[in-house]
């Protein structure tokens, strides 16, 4: 019997003192800056949910957000949050990236004018003025909308505003703004005095489409880490989705410089938009997409789906 005891003694002195197996890392290039629109990836990381699948994840925001895409293409980043059709844009390019989950599953992105304004249809855009940042797919995105109202691009007039589209259009420089984030410009113009109206592309003739995506390096799509990342991801999304005011008190302890109305009720307004199970591919929706991309004229064809997607089980 002693002797008995003394080997569990022994054993269990063993098991105290090995060594604790080291968290893997992965490092995240994010397409901003830190934001409500993260919410999943930072109650992942404050709630200890990559911890549990054995993680140590960095988040690294972009000093030019065009670039995580193409870093994590050339291996020097494991997973970027990246834009569907930014993906589609970038395969015809020719990089090797590859889709492994959604971030937000709805578009974002939005025309917005002010309520009181001149505009109430998007048939009234005749001969106005709008305000956009980046050209390419937001030209598309408009130019669909406006071919739902049986308008043209050569109807309205567009002007450049860098990236200050909602001062632009409280200013009266532009009569709406393409470009816009639902969940951003909207409270902003609000909590700056004036009430401001979107028009959702997804409802006027444009498919709908991912906002924000995760994309790999096309050739470690079997890395293990990720799907230890996507069920961390999707624990932390049922996390936020039930408890939403605990979620937000640990981003902001996280991230104090962030608490205020602005991102207090984004992160409010952004919870429904969170992808439930971001692992999740649907295929008919990427091929429609790219459809009306190549119509448009931002892509030249239109490649298979599972060549450039992929779904980690």
């Amino acid at each position: 019997m002693k002797k008995t005891l003394l080997s569990l003694t022994l054993a269990a002195g063993l098991l105290t003192s090995a060594p604790v197996q080291a968290a893997e890392k992965l490092t995240v290039l994010l397409d901003w800056f830190t934001n409500p629109d993260h919410a999943p990836v930072i109650t992942a990381q404050t709630k200890g949910f990559f911890e549990a699948e054995g993680l140590d994840v960095e988040l690294i925001e972009p000093a030019d957000p065009a670039m995580p895409p193409k870093l994590v293409a050339a291996g020097q980043g494991d997973i970027a949050v990246s834009y569907q059709p930014t993906l589609h844009a970038h395969i015809e390019e020719g990089l090797p990236l590859s889709w492994i989950g959604t971030l937000v599953a709805t578009p974002l992105n939005s025309l917005i004018v002010l309520k009181d304004g001149p505009i109430k249809e998007l048939k009234d855009l005749k001969g106005m003025t709008v305000g956009f940042s980046v050209s390419g797919f937001e030209d598309a995105m408009l130019g669909q909308m406006l071919k739902s109202v049986d308008l043209t691009m050569d109807d309205i007039e567009l002007i450049n505003v860098n990236f200050a589209l909602s001062p632009a259009l409280m200013s009266g420089q532009v009569d709406a703004v393409i470009g816009g984030y639902r969940n951003f410009e909207l409270t902003q113009i609000e909590i700056e005095g004036r009430e401001g109206k979107a028009f959702f592309p997804e409802e006027n003739g444009v498919p709908a489409f991912d906002e924000l995506i995760y994309v790999v390096n096309k050739d470690k799509t079997g890395d293990p880490r990720f799907a230890k990342f996507l069920a961390a991801v999707e624990a932390a999304t049922i996390y936020l989705t039930n408890h939403p005011d605990d979620a937000w008190d640990a981003f902001i302890e996280a991230y104090p410089h962030l608490n205020d109305e602005l991102n207090k009720r984004a992160w409010a307004d952004t919870l429904p938009r969170f992808a439930k199970r971001p692992a999740a591919l649907d295929a008919g929706r990427y091929q429609r997409f790219a459809e009306f991309m190549a119509e448009a004229g931002l892509i030249s064809k239109v490649v298979p789906v599972e060549t450039y997607a992929v779904e980690i089980r």
